[in-house]
């Protein structure tokens, strides 16, 4: 299992995540708002969401997973 990471701490404003969706790296998977910049976050691998981990509104850490992925 791998897991999709948020790039910034901040407060989620869009997740383009469901179970079951195929993802490739590079494709945005999120927004999140940080210090008042909207910075979109980019998958880092290719695969498949078994697990979404975060919601829109949420406030994430640097490096937390937003999604689990299977290859």
């Amino acid at each position: 299992m791998k897991y999709l990471e948020s790039s910034v701490a901040g407060r989620i404003i869009s997740i383009q995540l469901q179970v079951g969706q195929s993802v490739t790296e590079g494709d945005e998977i999120a927004i999140i708002e940080s210090m008042k910049m909207e910075l979109p976050v980019e998958a880092e691998h290719s695969g498949t969401v078994i697990r979404v981990l975060a919601a829109t509104g949420d406030e994430v850490d640097e490096a937390q997973a937003l999604a689990e992925i299977e290859e």
